[in-house]
């Protein structure tokens, strides 16, 4: 399957030396994004990226930027959110991933290689879908959800419970 934003770039193009690489969807590309992550519309998404050859495989270093339109999760009122996410993966051969143990300040998310070459485009993407916030709320939010009947975070949990007791006995 092809993603639906794809930049390929072949390994036999990537040498030790740095190379800058800028991408950014078009129209069509981003309306086949915005269905695949549930999205209104991405009005913009792009990526720029330092990639080079090391010695434990391709070194992407760089930024995701994009402005998109989420639904809230409450009431599915569109939402304005923006991204901007730096980004440091690590392309290896399939099979070469292992599992990390410790993760420090310098741990690369790690991608196989599929077919001779990364997809920059792909990791913009699934950068720009693990970056929103997965429940947005907008401003009708919280009156929506009264009106419902659904407790606010107040209400629910132990410390709702002991108020509700305590309203009940009167002090």
């Amino acid at each position: 399957m092809t993603p639906e934003f794809s930049r390929p770039e072949r390994l036999d193009t990537i040498g030790g030396e740095a190379r800058e690489v800028a991408i950014a969807a078009d129209a069509e590309e981003r309306r086949r994004l915005a269905a695949r992550f549930g999205l209104i519309a991405i009005e913009r998404l792009e990526a720029r990226f330092t990639i080079r050859r090391d010695i434990a495989g391709i070194r992407a270093d760089g930024r995701v930027t994009a402005a998109v339109a989420q639904a809230c999760s409450v009431t599915g009122d569109p939402l304005p959110a923006t991204v901007d996410e730096t980004v440091a993966l690590r392309f290896v051969p399939p099979g070469e991933s292992g599992e990390e143990v410790e993760l420090d300040e310098d741990a690369l998310d790690t991608i196989e290689i599929e077919g001779g070459a990364i997809d920059l485009g792909e990791a913009a993407a699934e950068t720009l879908a693990l970056a929103l916030d997965p429940f947005p709320r907008g401003p009708r939010a919280a009156e929506a959800l009264r009106e419902a009947g659904v407790a606010g975070e107040d209400q629910a949990g132990p410390f709702g419970a002991l108020a509700a007791l305590k309203g009940k006995l009167g002090k």
